[in-house]
Order: C-alpha cells, then sequence, then structure tokens
C-alpha cells in the first residue's frame, strides 16, 4: 500500500493507493508554522477515517514545492512508518521521463509528477495546465521529454492582488457571472477575472500547441474544476493527477 503526499503553497494532498486504485485522498491546507507532531496528528485523523495508520503502508512518496516543510514532513513519515519516504528530486530520481530545460534540478517536483502522470495518460504530445497558487503550462513530448514550463499567477492570486491594490473592489466569489458585461461590481469583476482568466488559458494552450504541432491537454489542480466547464480545451480533467505521477515514480524506484 502506498501513500502518496504532495505538498504545494496552498494546499497539501495526499491519498493512499491500494495497488489497483486510489481508495482515499484528501487536500488540506498548507500552514507553514505547523510543527511535525501537528502534521501527524493531521494526517493520522484522515488515515483513521478509512481505518488505517501511518504505519499501514509498504512505501511514501513526497513531492514538495515547499522546502521548510519537505524534511520535517518526510521525517515525520519515516518516524512513524519505520521506513524513508521517496522524496521527488527531479535530477536525482528515476522519473521516466527527460527534463530537457536549462536548470532541470530547478523544475518543481510536482511538475515533474504531473508531466509523468500526463505522458503514461497519452504516450503523445501533451499539456499539462495544473490550476494551484500559480497555474502552470507544462509542455511534454515524445518520447517523454519535459520540455518547459509557462507560468501564469493562479486565479486566486490574482483576484487577492486586484483586491488589495483597489480601494473600492470587493471579495468576490470565482465563478461566472451572468454575462460577460457586468452590470454591478460584483458581476464586472467575475467577467473580467473568470472569463479574463478563461481567455488566458486558452491563449497559453493554443500557442504551446503551435510550437508542439498540436498536443492533448490535461487539467488538474483544486482550481481545474472551476475553469472546465468555461471552455472546451481539456481533453482530460484530472484532479488528482500529481498523486498518479507520484505513484508511478514511486513504482519506477
Amino acid at each position: 500500500m502506498l501513500l502518496a503526499i504532495d505538498i504545494g503553497n496552498t494546499n497539501i494532498v495526499f491519498g493512499v493507493h491500494d495497488g489497483t486504485a486510489w481508495s482515499r485522498h484528501w487536500r488540506v491546507q498548507t500552514v507553514r508554522e505547523r510543527m511535525p507532531d501537528e502534521y501527524a496528528v493531521m494526517f493520522r485523523s484522515f488515515l483513521r477515517e478509512a481505518g488505517l495508520d501511518l504505519d499501514s503502508f509498504d512505501q511514501a512518496v513526497l513531492s514538495s514545492v515547499v522546502p521548510q516543510l519537505t524534511q520535517d514532513i518526510a521525517d515525520m513519515v519515516a518516524q512513524r512508518m519505520g521506513r524513508e519516504p521517496l522524496i521527488v528530486r527531479p535530477s536525482q530520481t528515476v522519473t521516466g521521463i527527460e527534463i530537457r530545460t536549462e536548470n532541470p534540478e530547478r523544475v518543481g517536483s510536482d511538475l515533474v509528477a504531473d508531466a509523468v502522470a500526463a505522458y503514461d495518460v497519452f504516450q503523445s504530445d501533451c499539456i499539462v495546465v495544473d490550476f494551484g497558487t500559480a497555474t502552470t503550462f507544462t509542455a511534454v513530448a515524445r518520447p517523454g521529454v519535459l520540455l518547459g514550463v509557462a507560468i501564469a499567477a493562479g486565479l486566486q492570486v490574482t483576484a487577492s492582488a486586484l483586491v488589495a491594490r483597489t480601494a473600492q473592489l470587493p471579495q468576490v466569489e470565482l465563478v461566472p457571472p451572468p454575462s460577460v458585461i457586468g452590470r454591478n461590481t460584483v458581476h464586472a469583476m467575475q467577467a473580467g477575472l473568470v472569463f479574463g482568466y478563461v481567455a488566458m488559458v486558452e491563449g497559453l494552450i493554443a500557442r504551446i500547441k503551435a510550437e508542439l504541432h498540436d498536443a492533448h491537454v490535461i487539467a488538474t489542480g483544486g482550481l481545474a474544476a472551476v475553469i472546465d466547464p468555461l471552455t472546451d480545451c481539456f481533453d482530460v480533467v484530472n484532479p488528482w493527477l500529481t498523486l498518479d505521477g507520484l505513484r508511478l515514480i514511486a513504482e519506477r524506484n
């Protein structure tokens, strides 16, 4: 049984794979100040809902873009499982894909996991759009080469920045308004933020496809479900894609 953990800037996503399928997965807020013992209590609480504990697993794999939490959570898992988790480090871990960027060691381990999972799905040129704190567009080509990434501010970050930099604009729910022509402040902001964000996503996908000479597109991340109904540019939506990539990397190591 596998425990996979993806530590992101906004959320920590972790799941349980029983060898056949994901039996459970969870998404919780990332808190940098939380101590390892506090994370242990949190993990145990969720796992007990599934009738499990940290010592139930044969293997654990971990990706992280939050350096100050990486080793603390890895040590916590190792102490309670009795074995070290595999920490995905792009330049040191067998992943099954080649990273062809200028500095492969600087590529986020979550993006590598995304690329591994996406290429496993399509076995051809593909683009992974991961909606998180940042929205990333990862280009993967045959025969399993991570070519590079485009990074944009995430939708929630964009909305927060707009409100913070203006005196009279309120926080709004990130849902599509009735019309792209807003007739009140809330609808006007939703039109610009949500529909504008969709246009940005579609535009970047179109430009990447032009360089790849067409490609499949897969979306993941917490906000993928918000964007998916507003566009037809995604071939697949998988909110747990990063965990799938971590599972594949664990198998290859």
